[in-house]
């Protein structure tokens, strides 16, 4: 039997009393493209109830055909008129828009995988929080911007999150919950993106395509970029805090180009336990796709003799910033983290436009975290009341720094 086939066969072999019902939010994204290859891999496992994606309609009707869910929606409306003359005759319920995206999160689904990119995963990862539903969690700007409210609403409803994030799965996979006085600290491993050993001048003349471009990982355009400018390990360090209730000043950054440790976590008594594998989102997925079992994963197997050397190094904060603003928007509390997010969503999208530079990311997002009165984010409300506040004045900064260049 081939590697493949007999890996296809191990998928195959978790036990089950009957299908999980799973939903997919941001199914046509990286992680939900993942997620549906481990479902297709066996689909008897499965029942489909909801699959949602924003603008790909080709690649949400391939997958609604495949996976037979129940429901499929496109976040954005005007694409509904493709999406029904794609599925038609399928018996699939179809919708759009962003209110059917959070319907379809409160839909009877066992298992919701949250993959949704950016604040807009916020309400319907919350919807699926409140029925109680256990989810994976690969939105970490949830967290980011409404960890507090979360987290909350996650003990209120007695729902389960899974993080699916490689660095927070690793940690959930070696963290001792019932014991966490024994934790000494949190250590989050980093890439150090495309430009680890770039000077800021290669930096400031960056191009998109040289950003996306990860040495290691494959994933989408914005979360590439974030990893080039480090801001996701930024988010990162905010989202460890909420998932695993640790101290800002207990969560380590640490460059490990070679990306085979996906985190560790030290103890008091000197021993630290990391979690290893190869570079594929598809381990952490199947990780809480199966938790609180163990699935097989194509993945491929991890062989330490071609490993051969594993090397770490302390983050560069003065040649990535993202990392300070992140900390210091977490120490200071209240809407600070949402006003973060919301300028680096907007920063990213208008360098992956070619109207900013690349050191202009962190720039503009600095410059709206003095700027923009936050508030207390104590709830949704005053969470989009901030969020809001700081697109517009990234948007600003934009254009000035577009209109100079």
């Amino acid at each position: 039997m081939s590697t493949r086939a007999a890996r296809d066969a191990a998928l195959k072999a978790v036990p089950s009393a009957e299908p999980r019902s799973v939903t997919i939010l941001g199914s046509t994204g990286s992680v939900g493209r993942n997620t549906v290859d481990l479902i297709r891999r066996d689909p008897t496992a499965y029942r489909i109830e909801a699959l949602t994606g924003s603008d790909n309609v080709a690649l949400l009707a391939e997958q609604a055909r495949l996976l037979k869910p129940k429901l499929a929606v496109v976040a954005n409306p005007a694409r509904y008129g493709e999406l029904k003359e794609a599925l038609a005759g399928t018996g699939t319920e179809l919708a759009a828009g962003p209110e059917a995206v959070t319907e379809a999160a409160q839909r009877p689904a066992k298992w919701v995988m949250a993959s949704i990119v950016g604040a807009a995963g916020l309400k319907p990862t919350l919807a699926a929080v409140r029925r109680g539903a256990v989810i994976g969690l690969a939105n970490k700007e949830t967290l980011v911007c409404a960890g507090a409210l979360m987290m909350g609403e996650v003990k209120r409803h007695k729902a389960t999150l899974l993080p699916v994030d490689s660095e927070h799965s690793a940690i959930f996979q070696v963290f001792e919950t019932e014991r966490r006085e024994a934790v000494d600290r949190i250590i989050l491993t980093a890439s150090g993106g495309p430009f680890r050993t770039a000077s800021r001048e290669v930096m400031e003349k960056a191009t998109p395509a040289q950003a996306v471009k990860h040495p290691n990982w494959s994933m989408g355009a914005k979360i590439s970029i974030d990893s080039a400018t480090m801001m996701n390990k930024g988010l990162e360090i905010i989202e460890a805090q909420h998932l695993f209730n640790m101290p800002e000043d207990r969560i380590e950054v640490l460059v490990h180009p070679q990306s085979v440790i996906h985190s560790m976590v030290a103890y008091v008594d000197g021993s630290v336990l990391a979690q290893l594998g190869t570079p594929d989102m598809r381990t952490p997925i199947a990780v809480a796709l199966a938790w609180p079992k163990r699935m097989g994963c194509p993945a491929e197997r991890l062989d330490f003799a071609k490993v051969s050397t594993l090397t770490f190094e302390a983050p560069d904060e003065v040649r990535f910033p993202a990392l300070r603003l992140a900390r210091e928007a977490l120490r200071t509390g209240g809407g600070a983290p949402v006003v973060l997010n919301a300028a680096n969503e907007v920063a990213v999208q208008a360098f992956l436009d070619g109207r900013i530079g690349f050191l202009d990311i962190a720039a503009i997002v600095e410059t709206c975290l003095d700027r923009v009165n936050a508030g207390g984010a104590v709830d949704l409300e005053e969470v989009a009341m901030a969020d809001q506040a700081s697109r517009a004045e990234a948007r600003r900064q934009v254009e000035s720094r577009a209109a100079a260049r």
